[in-house]
């Protein structure tokens, strides 16, 4: 039994799905397409980039989404792959987009759409400079916790993604993560300070949060029998306004994507499939359960050695 996972952002790379649009006219038919809806060239971002461009959340959610549903498609249009026969369907944060679209709850312009909103809205929700994400290496989740509560009179830091075991990132203020991993060293907890724009996954998301709910609730959904993994319960999910209402407290909530690997597994799935750029979530999943099966597809040659 297998699931099919989406990557968020930290993927993305120049070049990222070139393989793919050189060789096959459908891809270049979806890059245009996402080419019109953006209203500039996101294909020639993706293909040349510059990088920090490319970077920026409000170009880089669109871009990962458009290269993975462009992989999705290949595979199973040009290699006659069923892959809606995975038991779910999950992505992370922005992933779950992909999630959606290639699970046939959204359109493909309607999720491209949608992530250049929320890609702008997460982007300007709080002043550069204000808040940033940490990531803390080797250390469980209980604990992690534990020094949060003792000190959140002092700080107001929230645990964004629960990724694996050992590996865990916090969102909020510079100032208030500058004391937290202070307190951190004090523990001999190993924490690294995230190159990004802005500290998704917490509550100074309000602002985006905000402006997206509206979005959310008026986006049009298509009936799909596949089921979703939901980031913010770790659960799974199909029923249209529960989907809706998990994507707008998926803003200022934690992605609990440990969680929602160890729940798949224990509903039976021994195989993960990570359709996108970089391979991010294959060695989260491995990090989880060593014993897991795992194709990374990112490359026409990835897909030679997919059997399912």
């Amino acid at each position: 039994m297998f699931s099919v996972i989406f990557p968020g952002q930290g993927s993305q790379l120049i070049g990222m799905g070139k393989d793919f649009f050189n060789n096959y006219d459908l891809v270049k038919k979806l890059f245009q397409e996402a080419d019109d809806v953006m209203g500039f060239s996101l294909t020639k971002m993706i293909f040349d980039g510059p990088k920090e461009d490319l970077d920026l959340t409000i170009n880089t959610q669109p871009a990962i989404f458009l290269v993975s549903y462009s992989i999705f498609n290949v595979i199973k249009k040009e290699f006659n792959i069923d892959l809606n026969k995975a038991k779910y369907f999950a992505g992370h944060s922005l992933g779950e987009y992909s999630a959606l679209a290639c699970a046939g709850y959204l359109s493909f312009k309607d999720t491209i759409k949608i992530l250049r909103k929320r890609g702008d809205a997460m982007q300007n929700a709080v002043p550069k400079g204000l808040g940033g994400m940490v990531a803390v290496l080797g250390s469980k989740i209980e604990l992690i916790e534990k020094i949060l509560n003792e000190n959140q009179k002092n700080n107001q830091v929230q645990i964004a993604n629960d990724n694996s075991e050992g590996q865990i990132v916090l969102s909020g203020k510079i100032a208030d993560l500058n004391d937290v991993m202070n307190i951190l060293k004090k523990n001999k907890i190993k924490n690294i300070k995230l190159p990004v724009s802005a500290p998704f996954h917490c509550k100074l998301m309000d602002k985006a949060t905000n402006v997206m709910k509206n979005e959310i609730e008026n986006m049009k959904f298509i009936e799909s029998k596949n089921i979703l993994v939901s980031n913010v319960t770790a659960e799974e999910i199909f029923e249209e306004n529960e989907i809706k209402k998990l994507l707008i407290k998926q803003i200022e909530s934690r992605v609990r994507w440990r969680e929602s690997v160890i729940n798949m597994i224990k509903k039976g799935v021994d195989h993960f499939i990570e359709i996108g750029p970089g391979k991010v979530l294959s060695g989260l999943v491995k990090r989880i359960n060593k014993d897991i099966k795992i194709n990374t597809i990112n490359s026409q040659n990835d897909i030679k050695d997919l059997k399912i």
